[in-house]
């Protein structure tokens, strides 16, 4: 890295701790700074801030950057793997199939591991005992179908009542129902995977070169598309199986970094760690403190992203 891109990650590295901190205090029950170092500090913990930023804020917080950050680099990994800046996890079906498996644990009423999908289309992509990338998105496509159809039919069936608006509400993807038993489930998950990533970020650039030139090199394409397949995979449904669809995010910020770092993924993917928590962040505490109701995140980050994105596509910037 140059000197100009170390000070970006040192700038943005502070915002994020900035944001973190004030997140703390902003909210529908306001904590002014003194209360909130009171709290953080000194312990205090019959006080209602302390219970407030305890038990509430500061897991939603930690979990909003940890999913933004997963979301993001999963997302520059599945650009790299399909050499196609508009790849996202549901390209793979990721996302309609952990959204099918929390969809039935809320139709039934219990808890438990979600489905995971891109296994299977992993395999069906399968051709002649040769996996190719383009068997491999058509597979995704349609499992990605058949689950969003299969979540449709759950929706039809569920109770107008009660279930139907928890799922509707589900699927808008929002952070409310984070807790220290959510960071203690999806933090190792999504940092180990989010790691191994890390440490390929080098290798992904292979992944754009034609196959045979990438062998010659002596990277094994194949299995290293497999483990970054793997680790966005879980990545991706991990965060939906536990706050719904939040949209954007993977998509939105690698292109974002690219702008700042360029292509080598061995920037874009710590950048995209770094920017994915920021942006995630940010949109939860707007979403949690700017009216009485809360928004669901994930209308944000598209409300927010869509035009970002188009900005970035009209001025030519984006690397299509």
């Amino acid at each position: 890295m140059n000197a100009k891109t170390k000070l970006l990650f040192a700038f943005a590295l502070a915002a994020l701790a900035v944001l973190m901190i004030a997140s703390l205090g902003i909210g529908r029950f306001a904590v002014d700074f003194s209360s909130l170092a009171s709290a953080l500090f000194t312990g205090g913990a019959d006080s209602t801030e302390s219970m407030v930023i305890g038990s509430v804020r500061l897991p939603r917080i930690l979990l909003a950057v940890i999913a933004g950050a997963g979301l993001s680099v999963a997302g520059a990994a599945f650009q790299a793997i399909f050499n196609n800046p508009l790849a996202t996890p549901d390209t793979l079906g990721v996302t309609s199939g952990a959204a099918f498996g929390a969809v039935l644990a809320i139709l039934f009423g219990f808890e438990g591991p979600l489905l995971q999908i891109v296994f299977l289309a992993y395999s069906v992509s399968s051709v002649r005992g040769q996996r190719t990338l383009l068997m491999l998105i058509l597979s995704g496509l349609v499992i990605g179908a058949l689950f969003t159809a299969l979540i449709n039919l759950v929706k039809f069936v569920a109770d107008p009542q009660d279930v139907l608006p928890s799922i509707t509400y589900w699927m808008l993807g929002s952070l409310s129902g984070a807790k220290m038993d959510n960071l203690y489930s999806a933090a190792p998950v999504i940092g180990f995977s989010s790691l191994i990533l890390y440490i390929l970020r080098w290798k992904m650039n292979a992944l754009c070169m034609p196959e045979d030139e990438a062998r010659s090199l002596g990277i094994p394409v194949a299995r290293l598309r497999a483990v970054c397949i793997l680790c966005a995979t879980l990545i991706s449904a991990c965060v939906v199986s536990l706050f719904g669809i939040i949209s954007w995010v993977g998509l939105l910020i690698p292109h974002f970094c690219r702008l700042l770092v360029g292509s080598n993924n061995n920037a874009v993917v710590p950048a995209s760690l770094v920017f994915g928590g920021l942006f995630l962040l940010a949109a939860d505490t707007v979403a949690r403190s700017a009216t009485e109701v809360e928004i669901p995140v994930s209308v944000l980050t598209a409300v927010i992203g869509a035009p970002v994105f188009l900005i970035i596509l009209r001025h030519g910037r984006a690397r299509l």
